[in-house]
């Protein structure tokens, strides 16, 4: 595999990115700013008013099963009815997981984009591995020297980044709150839940998310080593045991981890039903999942994976981008990533391997749960400017934020046709070898503004109609962080230090460097440091936004 092909998958798969250092100073500002909703009025949710395009043949759920396309459009509807620039110049910065695009003067992607959306784009586009680093320089500098087009992706951790976010940014209320965002149709096609994911500051909406399905960290299993070894649906976490040593013989191991993620710790918390980082009980108080018996329960279940020689030995220290290699080698039988990931693993694996998303097991006769991912996987904000310039700009995310079966989705997703794509018999697009290397990974647009996901794969209507039987089964028993959209000053200074100390302690357990018994030990610390002003910040802001 290339590393531009796994970088892609990495992408895709959002929740599996490796976090780099914490930034230990950031001098954007004071932490006096009050972001806190509590004592707030606070501003509407954008109206939800979705967008009219092609029936899926899979329909979507209330819940948060995705709507499923087992082919491509063959019409695709148009969303923007004219060009939203003015000639100007607009500068953007953005995370990227691919590799460098050809500049702007030999890139036809990046002229076709610039044509459609009727700007030149200066584009900064800062790799994964520097976005915390160059975070910290942008959020220290000059007001004047930002970007117009901000993407805070909110897989790393920035401190203060909310207080960064409401003194720097533009408050977008005016302009989107309520019925105002009725002016931005595909805007108005993002659905609430991905808004209050994304969460007020101060009561005020400042961003634009990025929407996410609801399933978050996903085990992505080799389905015929799985069923070879006897997975079956209903298992148990002792079956779960049982396959995974039945199956690990030699050099192959059952069970692949990337260093920081705990030896899978979404998927086997979750089978637990142990809460995701925060818990809200009926009367609004927030309890910590460190605290919470079954997440320490599924630390010990994993160590026991781990004693039994279920793991791949090197699972505290590979890279995901050399643990998806032995993925699709056959090295590793499994891996956790995103759900996002579905993609890629698809369409990498054909003709190698089966990919599929493992059904969580259960644990003392109750039925496992999937982690429940944050629906805004990172969201967009805007440089303070005046009126008819912030139009402008929220015009051009609108046609970015297409909804799939339209005219700019398929521009903004594949380039234009004959050039940078073409059609299969199908009618999917399919990439040509330009489009290889000009696209929308290289050139992320999809971090600026996007319509809501579904589920497609070209080509392949069977993996469709598997992902959204699975979505339909486990769904239900998703397991949110009732965290997601809330403010909590402590978290934002001190929230990736605090979790450091509990994962680094987790990790030693299960790698069988530590005891058990040392968890509460490290959990009374966690809470005596910051971790019980966190619960009691978050509890406010909960009662203020309920």
């Amino acid at each position: 595999m290339s590393r531009r092909t796994l970088l892609r998958s990495m992408a895709a798969g959002g929740a599996a990115v490796s976090v780099p250092g914490l930034l230990t100073a950031c001098s954007s500002g004071s932490d006096d700013g009050d972001v806190s909703n509590a004592g707030k009025k606070l501003a509407p949710w954008p109206a939800h008013r979705p967008a009219t395009g092609p029936k899926p043949d899979l329909a979507p759920t209330e819940e948060g099963v995705q709507a499923g396309y087992t082919s491509y459009p063959s019409d695709l509807v148009k969303s923007v009815s004219r060009t939203p620039g003015d000639g100007s110049t607009v500068r953007v910065m953005t995370v990227s997981f691919g590799t460098p695009p050809k500049p702007a003067s030999a890139n036809r992607f990046w002229a076709a984009v610039e044509k459609a959306l009727g700007v030149k784009i200066e584009y900064t586009i800062i790799s994964q591995a520097d976005y915390q680093k160059k975070m910290a320089t942008v959020m220290a500098g000059d007001a004047g020297a930002l970007p117009d087009i901000i993407n805070m992706f909110t897989g790393f951790t920035l401190p203060r980044e909310a207080q960064f976010v409401q003194r720097r940014a533009q408050d977008l209320t005016p302009y989107l709150s309520g019925d105002a965002i009725a002016d931005y149709p595909n805007l108005a096609n993002i659905p609430t839940h991905a808004w209050r994911d994304m969460g007020r500051i101060g009561g005020r909406v400042y961003g634009i998310p990025l929407e996410r399905p609801l399933p978050g960290s996903t085990l992505w299993i080799n389905q015929d080593m799985f069923a070879d070894a006897g997975m079956k649906e209903g298992w148990t976490a002792e079956d779960f045991t049982a396959v995974a040593r039945r199956g690990t013989r030699g050099k192959t191991y059952m069970l692949g981890a990337a260093a920081q993620s705990l030896f899978g710790n979404g998927y086997h918390s979750a089978a637990h039903n142990a809460p995701q980082s925060w818990a809200v009980t009926e009367n609004g108080t927030f309890l910590p999942a460190a605290a919470d018996e079954r997440y320490k329960a599924s630390i010990a279940f994993r160590a026991q994976l781990r004693e039994n020689g279920s793991y791949h030995p090197d699972a505290t220290s590979i890279s995901q981008i050399d643990l998806t290699t032995l993925y699709y080698n056959g090295t590793v039988g499994s891996m956790q990533d995103g759900f996002g990931a579905y993609l890629p693993k698809y369409r990498e694996s054909q003709g190698k391997m089966s990919p599929a998303a493992a059904l969580p097991y259960s644990v003392g006769g109750e039925p496992g749960g999937i982690v429940a991912a944050r629906r805004s996987f990172g969201y967009t904000v805007l440089k303070k400017a005046k009126k008819e310039r912030v139009e402008l700009l929220l015009r051009i995310l609108d046609y970015l934020a297409a909804p799939f079966g339209s005219e700019e989705w398929e521009l903004v997703h594949y380039g234009v046709e004959g050039v940078h794509f073409t059609r299969a018999k199908d009618g999917s697009p399919e990439y040509t070898k330009l489009g290889e290397v000009e696209n929308n990974t290289n050139l992320p647009l999809k971090y600026l503004a996007e319509g809501p996901q579904v589920l497609f794969v070209p080509g392949m209507p069977d993996a469709v109609r598997a992902l959204h039987t699975w979505q339909r089964k486990v769904v239900p028993h998703a397991v949110r962080n009732a965290a997601f959209g809330l403010q909590s000053t402590t978290h934002n200074a001190q929230g990736a230090t605090l979790q450091t100390l509990l994962d680094d302690t987790a990790t030693g357990i299960i790698a069988g460097r530590l005891p058990l018994s040392e968890w509460d030990a490290t959990v009374k610390k966690w809470r005596s440091r910051g971790g019980d002003r966190m619960a009691e910040e978050y509890a406010k802001d909960y009662a203020a936004n309920t």
